[in-house]
């Protein structure tokens, strides 16, 4: 993700969330935190979605995946997060982290694919709505275990 970029993920994530992020936030993470890491999928020039990580350590949180509405059902997020978990495991992060909502069916199942399982919930976390968001973590091993599970596919 570079700063060019934030007009279309910026518009991405007010479509996407209830609680956007700010472009403000976007900048500061791939500018300023030396723990974040953004990346962008393209159609063409075009931005079509998005994921941006905290690493620190052997652990990797994710704290923003998102992908246009246009986009959605193709494999993109999949392709998004297949990527950055194989790219987190060849530094040998072991361990990754993210907060959902409950209601977020689609994306519970995208990240149940990759291996994720509900460890805990933090209540009242989404101050919007006072919705809980429950806390999933999943354990990398090795990345020919998730390609043929399905859960990789080149980031387009």
């Amino acid at each position: 993700m570079r700063p060019e970029d934030l007009d279309e993920v910026v518009a991405i994530e007010r479509v996407s969330f209830s609680m956007p992020w700010s472009r403000g936030a976007f900048l500061y993470e791939i500018q300023q935190n030396r723990v974040a890491r953004c990346w962008v999928s393209r159609d063409g020039p075009r931005v079509i979605g998005y994921i941006c990580v905290w690493e620190i350590g052997h652990e990797l949180h994710i704290t923003n995946i998102a992908v246009h509405p246009v986009w959605r059902r193709r494999g993109i997020g999949k392709a998004l997060l297949g990527a950055v978990l194989d790219d987190a495991q060849g530094r040998a992060v072991r361990l990754v982290v993210l907060e959902v909502r409950p209601s977020n069916e689609g994306a519970r199942t995208l990240y149940e694919t990759f291996g994720f399982r509900v460890i805990g919930r933090r209540r009242g976390y989404y101050y919007d709505t006072g919705e809980d968001a429950l806390v999933m973590e999943a354990t990398l091993g090795p990345a020919e275990a998730r390609n043929e599970a399905g859960g990789n596919q080149p980031v387009g």
